[in-house]
């Protein structure tokens, strides 16, 4: 079970309460929690893509971050990456790889 999410509330809940809630709620609460419609691993995959295609990078840093709790490694990431920069562009990707070395490079500084 995926835990619990509060970052809407943490970060919106005083300015947005209802999108913070939704987001904690019924984003993370309910739609990710349903692992045996599709795995926490192929949700990573799936959102990581719609965000790199939609060219959205800030929200990608936590999802990369998330994708990698969820068991996905930085080969895959990479492979999938290169895969969506001939579907959603050159540039989104080399922005999308910039972030995910960050993420997948601290394995190396901690290590």
């Amino acid at each position: 079970m995926a835990e619990k999410q509060t970052a809407g509330r943490d970060l919106l809940g005083e300015f947005a309460p209802k999108f913070a809630e939704l987001n904690d709620d019924v984003l993370f609460g309910e739609v990710w929690s349903r692992e045996q419609e599709l795995s926490p691993r192929d949700r990573s995959l799936i959102t990581i893509s719609a965000l790199l295609a939609g060219g959205n990078m800030e929200q990608l840093t936590p999802h990369l971050q998330k994708a990698k709790a969820n068991g996905l490694t930085k080969e895959e990431i990479a492979e999938v990456i290169t895969h969506l920069a001939f579907y959603a562009g050159w540039p989104k990707a080399w922005s999308a790889f910039n972030i995910a070395k960050k993420i997948f490079d601290e394995d190396t500084k901690e290590g």
